[in-house]
């Protein structure tokens, strides 16, 4: 089995699938075939959905004779008439619903694998969600058994090993760390059926979480059940890569019609609000006066539509870097939707570790939930662990956002008013959504690539206040002085204004004219550099990479911004203007290596790779031998061998945590090599 990032946002991911049958891209989502009845047959799923991947019951097979022998002699492809890949589940619902599975757990595995399934599910046990925890931990244990018993059957077929625990946040820990010490293919999410029938998608979001965090990231997970589109953003956000759907059917048998935002019966529809070839042929009319097996079949047409035309968005969102702003318009179609989001507050961290560095989209804020996002929490954590104001800056001059970028643009006239008095000692920051802005960092993504409106809720304004408090906390200026200007920010300053004692100032002519105690010399382009470097690779970057007397810069004709940084005449390094973040150099590659011991902002890769890095191949996962864990998607990286010697400079494709774990596709994609 081989499983290969391609693209991502969140948890989320956009993966290739290698299986017998062909290679399928995940997410994906497999309409559940029924061997028996096929509300809409395999062949128009094909050509009018584009489903590129089926789900069937091997236990359904397994038990009519007629369908067995078929399976078994010419293969469950040629039973549903299907060249593509196939996973097979094993009758683990048949035994929740109704007890009354007579097959052997080991025997329904064999089963799958002869029938040339590609990917096979063992036959584990679950229950309702609130059972007793004794019973729970009883079924996961002969789970476990089962999965030990079931991975030494698989022969070639990929087998999916399904994680249980009910609502028991530690048993499903437990489950998940056990499931992953097995040479599985899939790790499926199993028993939450339950949870999003009875809209306790809070749980749901914990349960995922929870099990995720201890499944290797190189292995796809599947939740198991979840076929509504309502589900889907927030569930590849969480990073299911995997949905099966047997709801498109169930739901038109008893005339509801699915969409992004829940479920309406055929009833309580006046009108189709849907543009889908079913709804824009028939209005709700036509469809009420249709025989009733002739409606089902047209419903459950609409509801894979629909189904497939989210995936599609979430994919889609997941290539421009807003899968965020999608889940958070999604969310807000259901209250337990959006208390469920809300919870992912606890989990930013390990968001934090995933996220892309800098995404194609920019950052949207559409409520105080976005706060919660990996993005503010980055930059708060590094503006706390790798930011320093200019020593020789003691006087801080706080300004507002006006919503116009950059800020010091915006504020040009009075910066220069500023500098006009030899006012050198006066640092330059901003209030924004993100709390304090120093004007070196005002351009690094998020900061200047963000889209934020000028009225503020209570979460937001509470969030800016304790990032004020916290800056204003761990840097000590002689004085503090800030420009009134906007109403939600002037009332964040009045309320520390006493604790910090800051000046708050009506006009930029009541700063008082006797700031400057000492001559000093300051360069602020040099300040902004350094504080760039640091930010991106690590306190004392900065100084390492810029010597005053030895730094020339050249500014792009278009926007007047820097845009390549000279040291001794030769380039250093690069600004991207739609990030704010340096390409490094060769030249910037030693120089960061002289300067951090291993494994700081490195990868290293194995003899057998060597040779192709240096000829500007790509970095493939299985070559890396060691790494720097606190690499993010995106980040610059600096390629070595074993010995840490420079190789080639590029931009890592996976986090730190995960090298370890891929065995498949690109790591690394290299720009420059020695």
């Amino acid at each position: 089995m081989s499983f290969e990032l391609k693209d991502r946002d969140g948890l989320g991911r956009i993966g290739i699938l290698e299986t017998k049958h062909g290679k399928v891209e995940t997410p994906v989502l497999m309409p559940v075939i029924n061997p028996k009845i096929q509300t809409i047959p395999v062949k128009k799923l094909i050509e009018n959905f584009k489903a590129k991947m089926f789900i069937t019951n091997s236990y359904i097979i397994h038990k009519d004779p007629q369908l067995r022998e078929i399976a078994l002699s010419k293969g469950v492809h040629k039973l549903l008439e299907f060249n593509g890949p196939l996973m097979t589940d094993s009758g683990s619902f048949q035994l929740y619903m109704y007890g009354d599975v007579q097959v052997d757990p080991i025997e329904i595995v064999r089963f799958q694998r002869d029938i040339g399934s590609d990917i096979g599910v063992i036959l584990d046990v679950f229950r309702e969600p609130d059972v007793p925890k004794e019973q729970v931990k009883a079924d996961i244990e002969e789970t476990l058994r089962r999965a030990k018993l079931s991975i030494k059957e698989k022969g070639d077929m990929l087998l999916a090993v399904t994680v249980q625990g009910g609502k028991y946040l530690d048993l499903r820990k437990y489950c998940a760390k056990e499931m992953a010490k097995l040479d599985a293919d899939i790790y499926p999410i199993g028993g939450v059926v339950p949870f999003m029938e009875n809209y306790r998608f809070r749980e749901l979001v914990e349960i995922i979480m929870t099990v995720k965090q201890h499944l290797p990231p190189c292995k796809p997970i599947h939740l198991f059940g979840c076929g509504h589109p309502m589900i889907f953003a927030l569930a590849v956000l969480l990073g299911c890569d995997m949905f099966d759907s047997a709801s498109y059917s169930k739901y038109a048998l008893d005339n509801r019609l699915m969409f992004p935002t829940g479920t309406i019966h055929l009833n309580n529809l006046e009108y189709l609000p849907c543009s889908c070839p079913i709804c824009s042929k028939y209005d709700v009319s036509d469809l009420r006066e249709m025989p009733k097996e002739e409606r089902i079949r047209k419903i459950a047409e609409h509801n894979l539509y629909v189904s497939f035309e989210e995936i599609r968005r979430v994919k889609q969102a997941i290539r421009e870097g807003s899968l965020w702003e999608l889940v958070e318009m999604r969310v807000r179609s259901h209250p337990n939707l959006l208390e469920a989001y809300r919870v992912l507050k606890k989990y930013v961290d390990i968001f934090e570790q995933y996220d892309p560095i800098v995404k194609k989209s920019a950052f949207f804020y559409t409520g105080s939930e976005s706060l919660n996002r990996p993005e503010p929490y980055r930059y708060a954590k590094r503006l706390i662990e790798r930011y320093s104001p200019p020593q020789l800056a003691s006087i801080l001059l706080l300004l507002p956002d006006k919503g116009v970028k950059p800020y010091t643009k915006y504020y040009g006239d009075i910066l220069n008013q500023i500098r006009k008095r030899g006012l050198k000692n006066v640092h330059i920051a901003f209030l924004t959504i993100f709390g304090v802005v120093p004007f070196e960092l005002e351009e690094v993504y998020p900061i200047q690539q963000s889209v934020v409106p000028k009225i503020f809720d209570k979460d937001a304004i509470f969030y800016i206040g304790k990032q004020l408090e916290e800056y204003l906390t761990r840097n000590s200026y002689s004085k503090v002085f800030y420009l009134k200007g906007m109403n939600d920010f002037d009332e964040v300053v009045k309320e520390y204004s006493k604790k910090f004692k800051i000046v708050i100032l009506n006009n930029i002519n009541e700063l008082p004219t006797n700031l400057t105690e000492t001559l000093i010399d300051r360069n602020e382009i040099l300040e902004k550099l350094r504080c760039v470097a640091d930010y991106q690779f690590g306190k004392g970057a900065g100084k390492a990479l810029f010597e005053k007397d030895k730094i020339t810069w050249k500014r792009s004709r278009e926007t007047g911004k820097i845009r390549y940084i000279y040291k001794d005449g030769e380039l250093l390094l690069s600004l991207v203007p739609t990030s704010g973040f340096f390409t490094l150099t060769i030249k910037a590659a030693k120089i960061l290596l002289e300067s951090f011991k291993p494994p700081k902002l490195r990868v290293a890769v194995n003899a057998d790779a060597e040779p192709f890095v240096k000829r500007g191949r790509s970095v493939f996962s299985k070559f890396v031998v060691d790494n720097d864990p606190e690499i993010r998607p995106g980040e610059e990286v600096i390629v070595v061998n074993r010995e840490d010697e420079l190789l080639a400079i590029g931009k890592s494709i996976l986090a730190g945590t995960e090298f370890s774990f891929f065995k498949k596709g690109v790591a690394i994609k290299i720009r420059k090599t020695i």
